[in-house]
Parts: C-alpha cells; sequence; structure tokens
C-alpha cells in the first residue's frame, strides 16, 4: 500500500494549504495600525497643548512635560493590562509612539515580579528596550563624532 502523502501534487498541496489558511486582513490591520498610532499621537499633542496653554509652559518644558505624561500613560495602561488589548487590535500602531517604549519595559517587569526584584523586574525589565538603547546611544554617538569631524 502506497502512502497518501507521496500521490499528492505539489499543486494539489498548494490548494489545500490555501483553504486551511485563514484570509489575509492586511489592509484592515494596516488601518487600525495607522488609526490606534494617529489617536496615541493625537492625545500626546492634547497634552502638549495643555502644558503649553493652561501651564503656560515654554517649547521645550511642554515637550518634555507631554514625555513624561505619555510615559506615564503607558506604563499605567500596561499595569492594568489594557495597552495588551490596544496592542492586539492595533498592532505596531500600538508600539511606535513612545507609550510603546514604556509597555516595553514595564511588561516584563511584571512577568517576571514572581522571581524577585534583583534577578525578575530588574535583570528583566531591559530584555526588548535594552538593545534598543545601546544601539541608540551608540549610533548618536557615532553620529555626533562624524558631525563634529566633518563640521570640524
Amino acid at each position: 500500500m502506497k502512502n497518501q502523502m507521496n500521490e499528492i501534487t505539489p499543486q494539489q498541496y498548494q490548494k489545500m494549504a490555501d483553504r486551511a489558511n485563514p484570509p489575509s486582513k492586511v489592509a484592515y490591520h494596516c488601518l487600525m495600525a495607522f488609526l490606534v498610532g494617529g489617536l496615541i499621537c493625537v492625545i500626546g499633542q492634547v497634552v502638549s497643548n495643555i502644558g503649553k496653554a493652561l501651564l503656560q509652559l515654554d517649547k521645550e518644558s511642554a515637550s518634555a512635560f507631554t514625555a513624561i505624561v505619555m510615559v506615564f500613560l503607558g506604563a499605567t495602561l500596561t499595569g492594568l493590562g489594557i495597552y495588551d488589548r490596544i496592542g492586539s487590535v492595533a498592532g505596531a500602531g500600538s508600539i511606535v509612539p513612545i507609550t510603546g517604549f514604556a509597555n516595553s519595559i514595564v511588561a516584563p517587569a511584571i512577568e517576571f515580579k514572581q522571581e524577585g526584584y534583583i534577578m525578575g523586574t530588574g535583570s528583566r525589565m531591559f530584555n526588548l528596550a535594552g538593545p534598543v538603547l545601546v544601539y541608540g546611544i551608540s549610533a548618536s554617538i557615532v553620529g555626533g563624532f562624524l558631525y563634529y569631524l566633518l563640521k570640524g
């Protein structure tokens, strides 16, 4: 008796795989990433405007205020489990803004809390953000050095 898998042609296998796979929702996911990422940026702009108008902050102080508030919101929403639900709908739209950075630090800290404050939270908190920080700082040093050499 022959094995039935040997009798299936690549074309037949592809048809079977196409039927088994759900249809792609690329357009929907792109739209949701755009809308949610844009909404996060709109919230950041509102916070900045509040800092300038109500708190009478200058541009630099309003920018710092906005960054602090947005990191706080991202960390708080992560701690409450809300940011994960936003991420499941928004995809990349939730990781690009500054709130995504806060989420990338707080989520591992919460996940490994039961291992203790030093070996759990402290050592795992920068699993994702650590390489971003290292390469970002390194690139800025190299860029600054090149700028110094070229502008001399």
